[in-house]
């Protein structure tokens, strides 16, 4: 929504999903080229970086060509750690998955970081992932870190930013993630019921800092145009 109100267009591409089970207007292949395109959002999904989907390296191919082409270039949880490989960073499993709402701490380069201004140094966010960036890539700076995941979001060059937490969620994006993932959040300790609790203590502040990061990134990274977003 923001980026709509924005005045940006929208491509939306899903590759996991065969051509008969994708939502209208919506593709199921990669551009395979980037003209006409100044920006990429590579988003989460319930894969693991390490599956043998083809399409998960033509992702990371996708990232690593727009970031070489100095597109603006967002990455939002297995799209964080997508792109982390794509630059020449490391991803791993964790020894317990990160679920729920996890208090999400700025380093000191983020304190002075134009795209994360208004946003408070430590802040409870939305996490799902059992896998996380475990080396930013070369060049990288680091900008936020929780006490289970070192490499919670991530700058490199003039517009590539990097989030492993759900900053794009709303609460009913929230239930249906926790419904979907009933495993993940199980093996993290965080029971329905648990999570209920964490929202109604959090999510007023997780909501407020999402809108004004959102902002940022369309107001800074992403030059206007009318041209689309993929």
């Amino acid at each position: 929504m923001t980026l709509r109100d924005h005045g940006f267009s929208l491509d939306v591409r899903r590759p996991d999903l065969p051509a008969d089970r994708a939502p209208a207007g919506t593709h199921t292949h990669l551009p395979s080229d980037l003209d006409g395109i100044h920006a990429v959002i590579s988003l989460g999904g319930l894969q693991s970086t390490a599956d043998p989907h083809p399409w998960l390296d033509a992702e990371r191919d996708l990232l690593k060509r727009a970031h070489d082409k100095g597109l603006a270039v967002v990455g939002i949880c297995l799209g964080h750690q997508l792109l982390a490989q794509a630059l020449g960073g490391e991803v791993g499993e964790m020894d317990k998955p990160e679920a729920g709402f996890v208090d999400v701490k700025l380093t000191i380069p983020a304190q002075t970081e134009s795209m994360l201004g208004g946003i408070a140094w430590t802040a409870p966010q939305f996490q799902s992932h059992r896998a996380h960036v475990t080396k930013a890539p070369p060049g990288a700076t680091v900008l936020a870190t929780s006490e289970a995941c070192p490499v919670q979001a991530f700058k490199i060059g003039l517009r590539t930013y990097s989030f492993q937490y759900h900053f794009e969620c709303d609460r009913a994006m929230i239930e249906t993630f926790s419904r979907e993932q009933q495993a993940l959040f199980t093996d993290a300790g965080v029971s329905p019921d648990v999570l209920s609790d964490q929202a109604d203590n959090h999510y007023e502040m997780f909501a407020r800092l999402a809108d004004r990061l959102c902002v940022n990134l369309a107001s800074y990274a992403f030059p206007f145009s009318t041209l689309p977003a993929v």
